[in-house]
């Protein structure tokens, strides 16, 4: 059973960081592609990012380019969100997910909480 665990959310002021984690089992890791994506209260789930299973291709959206960094460690079977110069905009729960291909998604995790304060 494939099983996605994020953590490291909280509350941090604007321009500062964080980094966030997710931790999977289940699934050959070093094979499987990732994705973060993120909700805010009241909006669609939007994606963040993307990773290849060997972490040299990534993809995000416009609104983190320059900012988030997607990096995982294959062997700890984790995959992280870097995130730098966070404004209140990225308050939201985030989430990892497992990439199927196609814009497909599946083995979402619980999802961790980040608040930006101005």
């Amino acid at each position: 059973q494939v099983r996605l665990v994020e953590s490291g959310g909280g509350l941090v002021q604007a321009g500062g960081s964080l980094r966030l984690s997710c931790t999977a089992s289940g699934l050959t890791f070093d094979r499987t592609p990732l994705a973060w994506f993120r909700q805010a209260p009241g909006k669609k789930r939007e994606f963040v990012g993307g990773i290849s299973a060997s972490g040299i291709s990534t993809s995000y959206a416009d609104s983190v380019k320059g900012r988030f960094t997607i990096f995982r460690d294959n062997t700890k079977n984790i995959m992280y969100l870097g995130m730098n110069s966070l404004k209140t905009d990225d308050t939201a729960v985030y989430y990892c997910a497992r990439s199927l291909g196609a814009d497909e998604y599946d083995s979402w995790g619980q999802g961790t909480q980040v608040t930006v304060s101005s």
